[in-house]
């Protein structure tokens, strides 16, 4: 039974062949067909119905249409005819419905507006254009108006209105200022849908002069420009905040309609301060997804391709910190009229029946109307076959005269939709459109689909024969298509052949013949397989193919599904893709495509690129172990071994090792034995005698190595004598008198047989005397004892088993045991070269004296003293060997200015002979090493300190230290070098009259007679101020010195909880500095144990502040007194002058107590009285200062103007040279007034007395009336 598979559904089920090639307007006939077949005209290009054109420009307004024959154009001009002969300005195409409206030639476009319809006709219809209305654009200036200054305050709103010209199209707006900037937009300022330029609040930056409203007008290209307009915002504090107020739309509440499929835009618009920001909701449901967006800072909702659902109320809400305003817009959304089922074009025969459906829908619903040929159906010509149904057009028993074209028009308030349909009654004989005798290829078990496309009217029926005299076909084997199509669902090599097409109908009958050949599928016998190969490793992957050999193949190698790298490390060859030096980016998939005209086929592996050694992954990929082992052909001294691979596991075997084991001398011992190519699987073995063999077979790729495969059988070989001696013979004596003799002794398979034995022979050479031969068991040494010291022997060592001797062995020069040597090198001289190098001579010793072989001679030299220090030192020995009978050698690194001492010694194999006479020599001065170090310490205005420590080796007498320096300024440029010599026993240096706030480099190296040293690098900086030290600081060290103890006293500036420490010295000594360590924070210490009589330097460190020290200080002890000095305590004459002064003093003291009781006044107290000493007065409100620190110098300045940088510092700090403040003021000289653990004697009292002296311009000691005034 015939089995039919239908390609389309109608409901006019004789729908021929042409009816799918002319399914619609943009589709042409085919084009035998439309040579002879005739139809009605079909509207192909047309403007469109809203047509907005260039006034400067020729207006063109398409109208194209096919036909057969070909269609005659005619136009209607606002519903009346449009004669075009009449008008010169107007033209028409050839073979074509487009109009040309000439404007450029003097014509008008504004003459030429109207709605313009185009009607295309032939014998078989008429078709029309929808109604084209022709507009030309404006771009109409802008009205003259007065623009008066804006004035705004602070923070309110303002809306500068653009009101652009009424355009056609509507013109572009957008804001500018004069320089055509376009001017920034925010939240707070944006212009609005209407033009308008909208400042929810100004502010004072928003003052200008040149708001510029520019409109562009597309179509003309043209811009026009408002005039400007000027904004001035005034000040007011503070600044009112607002609420948010809606600037537009205005209201609480607004309706909108828009048309469906168009976009839908929604603006609110806000004033208030804060700046209010908007949000959008929808009542009652939510914004469509996909088709919301925001515009101009959420101030614009939009919706594209709006539809029905869309409507709704939408909300709009604007907020800020003091509150919100909203607004409510009620959207509708209609519809103009829109296709659900447009009307397609009919072909029917003669006595068929068809229908023309047209259905549309819109809002509101639009009305449908049928034309024919133009005409409103109601006045066309009547046709007895059609039946107008509403939206649907019936047609029954169409002859040829029924064949029109037909437009249904779908109309409402908001648009219109025209669309043209053809009706086509033919009555045509059969023709086959397939080519004749066309071939078709298919693969062997694929479908074979072979065409007989048809044309007929009425429809012709179809039947396909096979062979020019075959039956009709028929059966499953075969699927029928209504186009025509035979279908062979499985074409078997016995499908080939001829099948013929016939096609009839009541008009007539034709055949086609088409031919069929079916071919062998395309195969890849061999895939590529999955590789796991090494970085930098070759690769190969095959594709070997089988193919119809009617058929030729292309082979395509893709990597990841894409082209192979351009890289020359890619060969493809006929049947394989090879990869060489593999690297990580050739990791992925690779894939063998085979092409050719009928099919395709592919094969993918996978390449894995693994790094040596290899990974886990890759023990998989190594080859699996040879198996099934065979020995063949076995003689006495080779066999013939072969083996069957193993899985290679996808990397090709490049080799075989072969290995065996000697089961009776050495076994579970495997040997290398040999190795063959990858492709053998067979060898030819050589063997040795008196061996019990196993083989076994390892293979090995480029991954690795198999494991070795499992033992073969065994096989003893025959014994034999040996082949060969032992290796490695030498004679060496281990003592003066013997010789020991050794060898390597034979592997076992060497021994060849049992009983492996060894003759030892040896005589003295050049001695006329019989070799002395013993035969030793397996061993490998033997020693001949009492033999002379040192003398040449001619040995042999020969195997022997039972079986007889190994070949005669050569000979070789062996030595009995050494001695020491005898005497010492001779005549040991010393060339000094310079200050670190030494060349010593020496006389070679007699060789026979050596006893031995002579391996050179050892120089052993050692630094007896350094010149410059006169110090010793542990004695650390050097020595240096010269190879050989070398006469000479150098002495490198040797230090300068320093005495040496060397000897020499000759060394053989048993060690070193007695030493040479030592040889003194004396290096000469070298230059100094650097300083051991520099500091720069306390930085004033004007000055820094530098010290220095002497060369750790200073390679010779010192004569003086070089200190250079040179300032840098802010760009790091070097300003003039300054040098100036030190010299050598100094130790510390203040430069003065440098620049403040001045960065110093320094450069500073020592000197011998020789010359410099290297030096010492140190950068440093004066202060800015010394209001504020750069870092804690201690100054102002005084001493006051006794015969044997100082007390030392100094002032700190800088962090609390300071450890003080004093350092001290003999002054101009270059020992170390002793230390002492200060209990507590205290500010003075107590030196005790002085030599009296002598200078010492002194001064003071900080614990923890990075060393720093204060400057030195130098002070001198008292002379020591006089052991036998008369005491002036003891003498009469002292005691009586004591009494007398004492009386006196008495009588004075009540001559003065008398007085004042009677009131009177004292010379001294009158003074006072009168003038009163503005030196006690309190201090002074003015300045600050007390009245009893002043001198009588400073007294005379009062009424003198204060001059510049006379005040004290602004650190409190005060200057030695202005203060006398110390601890020596309260004692009378260097030998008095401190008690040796440093407390003061007696009170305070001599500092209060020492001022008035000061005062008075006098030294002497207070007077016996100050005294007394003081007592009462």
């Amino acid at each position: 039974m015939m089995r039919k598979k239908s390609v389309s559904a109608s409901k006019a089920s004789l729908v021929l062949f042409l009816c799918q090639m002319i399914s619609a307007l943009e589709v042409p006939l085919d084009s035998k067909l439309l040579e002879e077949l005739s139809q009605p005209p079909t509207i192909t290009q047309q403007s469109p119905k809203d047509y907005i054109v260039d006034p400067r420009e020729n207006i063109v307004i398409q109208c194209e249409a096919k036909g057969k024959p070909p269609p005659s154009f005619s136009w209607t001009r606002n519903g009346t005819h449009f004669d075009i002969d009449k008008d010169a300005q107007v033209t028409m195409k050839p073979n074509s419905g487009t109009l040309v409206i000439n404007i450029m030639n003097g014509g008008k476009a504004e003459a030429y507006e109207g709605v313009y319809q185009c009607t295309a006709r032939n014998e078989r219809g008429a078709a029309i254009s929808n109604n084209i209305v022709i507009r030309p654009s404006r771009s109409p200036l802008w009205t003259k108006e007065k623009l008066e200054p804006n004035q705004v305050r602070e923070g309110d709103s303002l809306v500068l209105h653009c009101r652009p010209p009424v355009g056609l199209p509507p013109p572009i707006i957008f804001w500018m200022d004069n320089a055509f900037q376009r001017l920034p937009q925010s939240e707070r300022v944006s212009q609005g849908l209407n033009g308008d330029l909208y400042f929810s609040n100004v502010q004072p930056e928003d003052t200008r002069e040149d708001y510029i409203c520019y409109a562009r007008f597309n179509h003309t290209q043209t811009i026009q420009q408002k005039q400007p307009i000027s904004v001035k915002v005034f000040s007011t504090k503070p600044v009112t905040e607002r609420q948010p107020v809606l600037l537009t739309p205005t209201g609480s509440t607004s309706t909108k309609v828009e048309l469906r499929g168009n976009v839908l835009l929604l603006e609110c618009i806000a004033a208030g301060l804060p700046t209010p920001v908007i949000r959008w909701i929808k009542e009652g449901g939510e914004l469509p997804a996909n088709r919301t967006f925001f515009e101009n800072f959420k101030k614009t909702l939009k919706i594209i391709d709006v539809s029905e659902a869309d409507s709704g109320n939408y909300k709009c809400i604007a907020r800020n910190i003091l509150g919100s305003a909203h607004h409510v817009i009620s959207v509708t959304v209609k519809a103009a009229p829109y296709w659900i089922t447009a009307p397609r074009n009919l072909v029917l025969s003669p006595g068929e029946d068809g229908t023309l459906i047209c259905r549309a829908n819109g809002n509101p619903k639009p009305n449908i109307s049928w034309l024919a040929n133009g005409v409103p159906i109601a006045i066309a010509p009547e046709d007895p076959s059609r039946k107008v149904d509403g939206d649907t057009i019936i047609f029954s028993h169409v002859q040829e005269r029924s064949s029109a074209v037909y437009q249904c028009n779908a109309s409402n308030e908001y648009g219109y939709l025209l669309a043209n349909a053809f009706v086509n009654v033919l009555a045509e004989p059969p023709r086959i459109l397939t080519s004749a005798n066309k071939l078709y290829q298919v693969i062997s078990d694929s479908p074979a689909l072979l065409d007989c496309a048809y044309f007929g009217s009425p429809k012709p029926e179809i039947e396909w024969f096979k062979g020019v005299k075959g039956s009709i076909l028929r059966g499953n084997e075969y699927i029928f298509h209504d186009n025509g199509t035979l279908e062979i669902p499985v074409a078997q090599k016995d499908s080939t052949g001829t099948y013929t097409c016939v096609a009839r109908n009541e008009l007539g009958k034709i055949q086609n013949e088409v031919q069929l050949e079916v071919k062998d599928p395309t195969m890849i016998i061999k895939q590529p397989e999955y590789k796991v190969v090494q970085r930098y490793g070759q690769v190969s992957f095959e594709c070997i193919i089988k193919h119809d050999s009617t058929l030729l193949p292309t082979v395509i190698w893709l990597k990841d599904n894409d082209e192979l790298p351009d890289d020359e490390r890619f060969l493809v060859g006929k049947d394989n893709l090879t990869i060489m030096n593999v690297t990580d980016r050739d990791d992925g998939t690779y894939t063998c495509i085979v092409n050719t005209t009928l099919d395709s086929v592919s094969a993918s592996a996978v390449l894995t690129v693994v790094a040596a050694p290899p990974t886990p992954a890759i023990i998989y990929a190594r080859p699996n172990p040879p198996f099934d082992l065979e020995l063949t052909g076995q003689l006495e001294r080779s066999v013939e071994l072969s083996w069957i691979p193993g899985d290679e596991n996808n990397s090709p075997i490049t080799n075989f090792v072969i290995e065996y084991e000697d089961g009776l001398h050495e076994p579970g011992v495997w040997h290398y034995q040999t190795e063959v190519p990858g492709t053998q699987t067979t060898v030819q073995l050589k063997l040795s005698p008196y061996v019990n063999y196993s083989f076994r077979v390892i293979a090995v790729n480029e991954i690795g190595r198999s494991q070795p495969s499992e033992p073969s059988e065994q096989y003893l070989t025959k014994s034999a004598s040996p082949d060969e001696n032992p290796s490695n013979v030498q004679g060496i004596g281990s003592e003066p008198d013997n010789l020991v003799i050794t060898w390597e002794s034979l592997k076992g398979f060497q021994s060849n047989g049992p009983g492996l034995q060894y003759k030892v022979s040896w005589r003295q050479k050049d001695v006329d005397d019989e070799w002395t031969s013993v035969i030793v068991a397996n061993v490998s040494k033997y020693i001949v004892s009492g033999t002379p010291t040192f003398v040449p022997y001619e040995i042999k060592v020969q195997a022997l088993n039972d079986l007889g001797y190994a070949p005669e062995p050569s000979e070789v020069i062996g030595h009995s045991g050494e001695d020491l040597p005898m005497v010492a090198p001779g005549n040991v001289q010393v060339h000094v070269v310079n200050s670190t190098l030494a060349k010593v001579h020496w006389d070679p010793v007699p060789l026979k004296t050596v006893r031995g072989h002579l391996q050179g001679y050892k120089v052993y030299y050692w630094k007896v003293q350094s010149l410059s220090r006169r110090s010793r030192r542990h004695v650390e020995k050097k020595i240096l060997t010269f190879r050989g009978n070398k006469t000479f050698g150098m002495l490198p690194g040797l230090e300068p200015y320093s005495s040496y001492k060397l000897n020499v010694r000759v060394v053989n194999g048993k060690g070193e002979g007695p030493a040479s006479p030592d040889k003194v020599f004396k290096t000469p001065e070298g230059v100094p090493s650097s300083p051991s170090f520099l500091k720069i310490t306390n930085p004033t205005l004007d000055s820094l300190t530098l010290e220095w420590g002497s060369p750790t080796h200073p390679n010779g007498v010192l004569t003086s230290y070089i200190l250079k320096f040179q300032p840098i300024n802010n760009t790091h440029e070097l300003g003039p070098l300054v040098e100036i010599r030190i010299p050598a026993n100094e130790s510390s240096l203040i430069l003065k009259n440098l620049n403040y706030s001045t960065r110093y480099k320094f450069y500073f190296n020592a000197q011998t007679s020789v010359g410099s040293g290297s030096q010492i690098t140190e950068e440093a900086v004066t202060i800015m101020d010394e209001v504020q030290p750069l870092y804690p600081r201690i100054r102002n060290v005084t001493t006051a010195a006794a015969e044997t103890y100082a007390n030392i006293s100094w002032e700190y500036e800088g962090p609390d909880h300071a450890n003080f420490y004093v350092e001290y010295g003999v002054a101009g000594s270059k020992e170390d500095w002793k230390k002492e360590i200060v209990n507590g924070s205290r500010s003075f210490f107590v030196l005790k144990g002085l030599t009296p009589g002598t200078a010492y330097k002194v001064r003071v460190g900080a614990e923890g502040l990075s060393g720093f020290r204060s400057s030195e200080d130098v002070f001198e002890t008292g002379p020591a007194m006089a052991s036998r000095q008369v005491d002036i305590a003891t003498q009469g004459w002292f005691i009586g002058l004591m009494c007398a002064v004492a009386l006196l003093i008495l009588i004075l003291l009540i001559v003065c107590f008398i007085r004042r009781n009677k009131g009177g006044k004292y010379p001294v107290k009158e003074k006072e009285d009168a003038h009163a000493d503005p030196e006690i007065q309190p201090m002074k409100e003015d300045d600050g200062t007390f009245g009893e620190y002043r001198s009588l110098e400073s007294d005379a300045e009062d009424h003198k103007p204060l001059k510049k940088g006379s005040r004290t510092p602004s650190d409190r700090t005060v200057k030695k040279e202005d203060s006398d403040d110390s601890l020596v003021d309260y004692g009378e000289g260097v030998n008095g007034q401190f008690n040796e653990d440093g407390s003061f004697i007696g009170q305070y009292s001599g500092k209060k007395e020492k001022e008035p002296a000061e005062g008075n311009e006098s030294s002497e000691a207070p007077s016996p009336v100050n005294a007394m005034n003081s007592f009462v």
